[in-house]
């Protein structure tokens, strides 16, 4: 197929999105929901994964197990809980796979949240408890959970919407999840220590059932566009084979693209979380771990929503794609090699604020509008597979490489992060140029 310039809206795509006004309110509140739950439950996972005090993250036996052989274990805590989360995104995505096969996305996208529901109310009886080892599986549950229910959202989104709507409301919807990511952190902050840790989790509860409730009310948009595109019916099974998301990313050059921008993101993000948790390990009590994690998401969110609303919908409207994901990596690059150069604590609170910021506010909204224009095998077999066994493969995979670098320096870890930052741009342009050759819708 012969390649295009950049994508620009026609009036067709202004007429159909004001028809579509109801759907992008519910995906609004949807959105918010989502986030505000999840960065409810995010503060409480950092707090565990920036503790060097293995008894508060790990079961007594576990701990026996490693002092037994002369291992540490509190020392390595971000590097086996990194492990376990890979280990069990394993295990989960052919599981995931067998079930986007089988079953009518009318089903298993209420499946996954009453499941995230279920989870949710075993890990309240364990935290009201106080059950030794609830900090790993927390963390764990968390990281394995949050990739897998965003990225069904992102799926969903991408049969709702067109790619010239997708260009005018993934903004817009952004926002809604930049709210919710904000008000997560601020509840969070501001009533933890009042009402403890596992009141948090009835909160946070009580947004994903409201997520629920949205994935219903947007099925009938989700039908009416599958049949418009004569794509896999909505309540059909996609069918295929449960890895078949590994087969798309290994043969499709657009997604090895991004499978490589998903790896090397991860990389850069993994390096400075590790960095940054090692300066919340001077940070004794729990709740002020906490505050101290939700403080550094606010920023973020806070920064996040004003791209969302003045600058992404403006730029993927003009130019397409490719500014939203090149700027990000152009940025972290630059932010490491002021770190190299530099390694206090303040200017690393202010890349990791950059570097998520650019990843929530430009990079990630580029992506998803690709993902519109792509068939429903590759929206949720390939995307999740990227957006999960290589995201957290990525972490699996910086978590231990931080910890064998750290011993040289900080210096010397942003330096290995600049060097995959520009890894990041170079595969960022290659999902440039494949999408090019991608119709309109």
């Amino acid at each position: 197929m012969q390649a295009q310039g950049p994508q620009r809206l026609r009036w067709s795509d202004l007429k159909q999105a004001l028809v579509d006004v109801p759907a992008l309110a519910l995906s609004f509140g949807y959105f918010f929901c989502l986030l505000c739950g999840y960065f409810m439950l995010r503060s409480i996972r950092d707090a565990f994964g920036a503790t060097d005090d293995a008894s508060a993250v790990f079961p007594p036996a576990m701990i026996a197990f490693f002092a037994e052989r002369g291992i540490a274990l509190g020392q390595l805590t971000l590097q086996v809980l990194f492990t376990g989360t890979f280990l069990s995104m394993l295990l989960l995505q052919p599981l995931y796979g067998a079930l986007v096969s089988r079953y009518p996305r009318r089903v298993f996208l209420p499946f996954v949240y009453a499941l995230l529901v279920a989870a949710l109310g075993v890990f309240y009886l364990a935290f009201a408890n106080e059950a030794a080892g609830r900090g790993a599986a927390f963390f764990v549950f968390t990281a394995v959970v949050n990739l897998f229910v965003v990225t069904v959202f992102w799926s969903y989104m991408s049969d709702i919407y067109t790619s010239g709507q997708s260009r005018l409301f993934y903004g817009f919807i952004g926002v809604g999840g930049s709210l919710g990511a904000l008000a997560g952190p601020f509840i969070s902050d501001s009533i933890v220590a009042e009402i403890g840790v596992a009141n948090i989790l009835l909160l946070s509860m009580a947004f994903f059932c409201a997520c629920l409730v949205f994935v219903v009310k947007l099925a009938p948009w989700a039908r009416r566009r599958e049949l418009e595109r004569g794509d896999a019916d909505f309540d059909q099974a996609i069918g295929g084979r449960f890895l078949e998301g590994l087969r798309i990313v290994a043969r499709d050059p657009l997604m090895r693209g991004m499978a490589l921008v998903m790896f090397f993101g991860v990389a850069v993000g993994t390096l400075l979380y590790n960095e940054q948790a090692a300066v919340a390990r001077q940070i004794v009590d729990d709740a002020e771990r906490t505050a101290f994690f939700a403080g550094i998401d606010k920023w973020i969110n806070g920064l996040t929503l004003l791209i969302q609303l003045f600058i992404t919908p403006l730029l993927l409207a003009r130019f397409g794609v490719a500014p939203l994901l090149l700027l990000p990596g152009i940025v972290i690059t630059f932010g490491f090699a002021a770190l190299a150069a530099n390694p206090l604590p303040m200017l690393l609170m202010v890349v990791q604020i950059a570097t998520r910021t650019g990843e929530f506010a430009l990079a990630k909204p580029a992506r998803e509008t690709i993902y519109t224009r792509v068939d429903a095998e590759t929206r949720y077999k390939a995307k999740a597979f990227i957006d999960t066994a290589i995201y957290r493969g990525g972490d699996f995979t910086f978590a231990w490489v931080h910890k064998g670098i750290a011993a040289f320096g900080s210096a010397v870890v942003f330096m290995a992060g600049a060097g995959m930052a520009m890894a990041l741009v170079v595969s960022a342009w290659t999902i440039v140029r494949a999408q090019r050759t991608l119709s309109r819708e």
